[in-house]
């Protein structure tokens, strides 16, 4: 998709979609910075790049990455390793059949007795990102370009994309994962802001 396509209707479309968004967030220790920040830097794609740079604070953190691995299968943890018990994506992203996601994941996060896992990650739709949005291993600029591709990112505009980052309950895990996981920086209104000041200046890419 060319960012350059995008007509003011578009513009205007996710300039309301922000004004829209009402998410229920929990702060964090670590802040991102506001829209307004970037409002110094005169040149526009320079000042998309940078929007979108502070956004991958969220993206390229491992709330987030847990759930976009290259092979299909899930990682677990600040570090990433392996998930316990061994488990893959399916072929609609929720698990194999006969060990679908949710025969441990509930529609919320459950606390356990169990010393080591503090709580089971929960929602109603937990599950992977599909292999064609993984970014384990990605540069940022090839992240930056995978999200705006349609042949990557399930046929999604970039009004889509906001819409999906901004409000939707799944993503907004990341902000409320339970037990001692840390929660991705700022919130996901934080972020939404973010995503859609960087679709407005062009949705470029470092």
């Amino acid at each position: 998709m060319n960012p350059h396509s995008w007509s003011s209707v578009g513009r205007g479309a996710v300039a309301a979609l922000v004004a829209l968004a009402a998410v229920a967030d929990a702060s964090t220790d670590v802040p991102l910075k506001a829209v307004s920040a970037f409002s110094g830097i005169g040149d526009e794609r320079t000042r998309s790049i940078a929007l979108f740079t502070e956004a991958a604070k969220v993206i390229q953190h491992p709330r987030c990455m847990n759930c976009h691995p290259v092979t299909g299968q899930p990682t677990q943890g600040d570090d990433l390793h392996a998930h316990i018990p061994p488990m893959l994506a399916g072929s609609g992203d929720h698990g194999v059949q006969g060990l679908p996601c949710k025969s441990c994941h509930g529609p919320a996060n459950q606390a356990t007795l169990v010393s080591s896992i503090k709580s089971i990650p929960g929602n109603p739709r937990w599950g992977l990102a599909p292999v064609s949005m993984a970014w384990q291993g990605k540069s940022l600029g090839g992240i930056c370009e995978q999200i705006k591709d349609p042949n990557r990112n399930g046929r999604r505009s970039l009004a889509d994309i906001y819409r999906h980052i901004a409000t939707d309950p799944l993503v907004g895990w990341a902000w409320h994962p339970g037990g001692d996981r840390e929660p991705a920086p700022g919130t996901q209104s934080d972020f939404g802001q973010l995503i859609g000041a960087w679709i407005a200046t062009g949705a470029q890419c470092p």
